[in-house]
């Protein structure tokens, strides 16, 4: 993908003048994901709205993370409130993957210490009535009323976002976090017609909760395929690609920043491009000169610290960023990132520290042959 294709594009006209897209389309976070330089390396965490923040737990409380999801001025407060603290150069929507399927009545809630639990998991064909056409005006208004506070407040762009029909497949099918995906596999090998259609289903309400939200003031999007890692590269090609690949597609002509991302997903980094991503997140298993080379030319990279550095303390994260940096600035088209979520027991002041060394940096010179006197 070159400089001016794809997501290197000017905006499609489907955004309204005042969008935030064109005030903010010169922005670091805009530049480098568009793979064009920029003069300092854009930061932001994946996981940054919430999770470590006192400011957050003050202000969620021990509710329902799907109530305060709910909830417009605390969703907008929450998801202010890194940009506020670190600096960073994107915020991320704060929200959760499951929360179209649990708008359109799935079943699925968000359980503390869990995660995404469906009390009657998809087990039949008849359970595909459950999964309806999304309607984002009609089923996650209060999604959109929370983008369009952001649009307003923020002066850099806002990350959307949503699940990938694998990944929120195996939440419905499993009915619960897993390790193994065994339910999730067994559907996708044993009826694959059902498997394709869940996937069409959930790619539906993906492209519709993404696209409702850069209509409503997101600059940028990602697809979170957490857990692709768990399959092959010829079952990823075979069962998931078509349907990721659909997504991106029908984004497109919006003409913002596709991202992309999974855990454990070094050997799908490739495909994960080609369907159609403008950026690939890395996670901290693979060396970003390996993911450049597999992910290839035009498309920018994000990430990749570990978290676990962050809560190990500043003198542990130090010269990782600095072998990260080095790595990821050796091309335009680089934006720093963890390569997970930010995890709750990290400490906010070394996010603060990390995201002022990130933007003090300086890629060295390339070092000059001695020239010799004659």
């Amino acid at each position: 993908m070159s400089e001016t294709s794809g997501a290197g594009a000017a905006p499609a006209a489907a955004l309204p003048a005042d969008h935030p897209i064109h005030r903010l389309g010169d922005s670091l976070y805009m530049r480098a994901a568009r793979c064009r330089r920029t003069e300092q390396v854009p930061v932001w965490f994946q996981r940054q709205a919430g999770r470590s923040l006192p400011e957050y737990r003050a202000l969620r409380g021990s509710g329902s993370i799907l109530d305060a999801i709910a909830d417009p001025a605390t969703a907008a407060e929450i998801t202010l409130q890194p940009v506020r603290r670190y600096g960073v150069d994107a915020a991320v929507l704060f929200s959760d993957i499951v929360v179209p399927a649990a708008a359109v009545g799935f079943g699925v809630d968000v359980v503390p210490g869990v995660g995404p639990v469906a009390g009657n998991p998809l087990r039949s064909r008849n359970d595909l009535d459950r999964l309806p056409e999304l309607d984002a005006e009609v089923h996650t208004p209060y999604v959109l009323d929370t983008v369009r506070l952001l649009a307003a407040e923020l002066d850099v762009p806002l990350v959307g976002f949503a699940g990938a029909p694998f990944t929120v497949a195996s939440y419905l099918v499993e009915g619960a976090p897993s390790r193994q995906h065994l339910r999730t596999k067994s559907l996708m090998y044993a009826d694959t017609a059902l498997w394709h259609d869940l996937m069409e289903r959930l790619a539906s309400i993906a492209v519709a909760s993404m696209r409702s939200q850069v209509l409503a003031g997101a600059s940028a999007v990602q697809l979170f395929d957490s857990w692709a890692g768990t399959l092959s590269p010829a079952d990823y090609a075979e069962f998931v690609a078509p349907h990721s690949k659909r997504v991106f597609d029908e984004l497109a002509d919006l003409g913002v920043p596709r991202a992309h991302f999974g855990v454990g997903t070094g050997e799908l980094l490739d495909q994960m491009a080609e369907v159609g991503a403008d950026v690939v997140g890395v996670d901290w298993r693979v060396p970003l000169e390996a993911a450049r080379g597999r992910v290839g030319p035009g498309v920018a990279l994000q990430g990749n610290l570990d978290p676990a550095l962050c809560v190990a303390g500043w003198d542990a994260v130090r010269p990782a960023a600095d072998r990260i940096l080095a790595a990821g600035t050796q091309e335009p088209g680089y934006i720093f990132n963890l390569g997970h979520g930010v995890l709750p027991e990290t400490d906010p002041a070394v996010l603060e520290r990390l995201t002022d060394y990130v933007h003090a940096y300086r890629r060295p010179l390339p070092k000059q042959p001695d020239i010799q006197p004659d």
